[in-house]
């Protein structure tokens, strides 16, 4: 089959839906080999951060001279930036080849999801690769991720944990606490960042009935100062001073500590990463849609926040942005999807936004411009509409000054359609 024939027969998956629970997974594994059991583990879960989380490890690591596999979702544009190996995505050969394997061993009544199937793609291509170190982002949840048939990793990261996929995890943090905790495994040591006091319980009794070593931000470890030379992490060994992180973003510093917390983690197991290493994969890491900047005179900056705790972060830099810039306007581009939490995500924002252009991702269960406003009773400054993404920004653009901020924000799918539009390509039709 040819790429573009495997990426449908892959997107044609998702008729399956979403399916919590491992034996399809585990009964696809086996059948290729169980290439999974063959990889040194680390896995990071959460509510938000673990694809900042994830990427900041992986480019310590990398720093280290080490073979680093890379396993994120969703992607932005193109399918393959899901399965990385030293920052290079898997190639469309790879992908054909391993897709015609996995197929191969398809049948009875197995009907791997579209995730269970990409999951299975990264695990074979990373033993393929032979990489050092595997860091695995869960999709969705932790206890029934296809991610989690890893059975004995070197360590486990709960970035955060807020209201979101409630649908899929429960309408508490407790309960979507008690999900994501399923990552945790028997004496493996787990880092939880910064979380509530009633879902931090949770996961301390998993760990405890777990014999799995605890460390959570703020009493194990923790990163302060905010001197222009740099930040200081205090870890449970090791102290850095001077760091540098190349994500912005004040919230981005809780991920860094837990990012550094499970690579103190791995050390313990044998995975061991030098200052130098720390310092230059922290400075150096990147990682798209994530307060990115795409454009100057007006910046033009993308950020996923989907759900109401990454509103908050966003908000805490549009603050800082107002405060440093007084003359400065922000622009909002706004979408979401329908089944998110609309006033909530918006509602911490709109205290630094001056205008508002409300658009659509070309997704069916995107928000309509309609509804959008509906959240909106109570705000009286100016809101635009634009439907099609690109004249959102063309929109934005046309009311901004060269100094102020346009903010596009609401959701990933949205982020990927400006971007697959600003480099040119067409839009993947799914990247969930």
């Amino acid at each position: 089959m040819s790429y573009s024939s495997v990426i449908e027969y892959l997107y044609a998956l998702q008729k399956h839906g979403i399916k919590l629970g491992l034996e399809t997974m585990q009964m696809l594994l086996d059948r290729v080999g169980n290439p999974h059991r063959s990889l040194r583990v680390l896995h990071i879960g959460g509510t938000n951060g673990k694809g900042s989380t994830a990427a900041m490890v992986a480019s310590v690591l990398q720093h280290s001279g080490r073979r680093v596999g890379l396993y994120t979702s969703p992607h932005l544009v193109d399918f393959r930036e899901r399965i990385r190996v030293n920052g290079c995505m898997i190639t469309e050969n790879q992908v054909e080849e391993l897709i015609a394997r996995l197929r191969a061993v398809i049948k009875d009544s197995l009907e791997p999801t579209f995730f269970e199937m990409t999951t299975a793609l990264a695990f074979l291509h990373f033993a393929d690769m032979e990489v050092d170190v595997a860091v695995l982002e869960v999709g969705l949840g932790g206890r029934f991720d296809a991610t989690n048939v890893v059975e004995q990793p070197l360590a486990s990261v709960i970035t955060t944990i807020g209201l979101d996929h409630q649908e899929y995890l429960g309408h508490t943090e407790e309960a979507i606490a008690f999900e994501k905790g399923g990552i945790i495994k028997p004496f493996v040591p787990v880092v939880i960042g910064r979380i509530g006091q009633e879902a931090e319980q949770v996961l301390r009794r998993i760990a405890r009935d777990r014999s799995a070593p605890l460390w959570q931000l703020g009493w194990d470890f923790a990163v302060d100062g905010n001197r222009p030379e740099g930040r200081t992490y205090h870890g449970a060994t090791r102290v850095f001073e001077g760091l540098t992180c190349g994500l912005a973003g004040r919230h981005q510093w809780d991920n860094a500590a837990c990012a550094l917390a499970l690579l103190e983690a791995a050390g313990r197991a044998g995975v061991e990463t030098d200052e130098v290493a720390v310092r230059d994969g922290l400075r150096m890491v990147s990682w798209e849609g994530r307060l990115e900047s795409i454009d100057e005179y007006p910046k033009v900056m993308l950020d996923g926040a989907h759900n109401p705790a990454a509103a908050h972060a966003l908000a805490e830099y549009l603050k800082d942005f107002s405060v440093g810039h007084p003359a400065s306007r922000i622009i909002l581009v706004w979408g979401m999807m329908r089944d998110k939490d609309r006033r909530g995500f918006v509602e911490p924002l709109l205290p630094f936004v001056s205008e508002i252009v409300l658009t659509q991702a070309t997704l069916a269960r995107s928000a309509t411009i309609q509804e959008l406003r509906a959240t909106l009773h109570g705000w009286h400054g100016p809101v635009l509409d634009a439907v099609l993404p690109m004249d959102a920004l063309a929109a934005a653009r046309s009311r901004a000054m060269p100094h102020d901020l346009i903010c596009i924000a609401g959701s990933l799918m949205l982020l990927g359609d400006i971007k697959a539009a600003v480099r040119g390509c067409g839009l993947s039709p799914i990247r969930g």
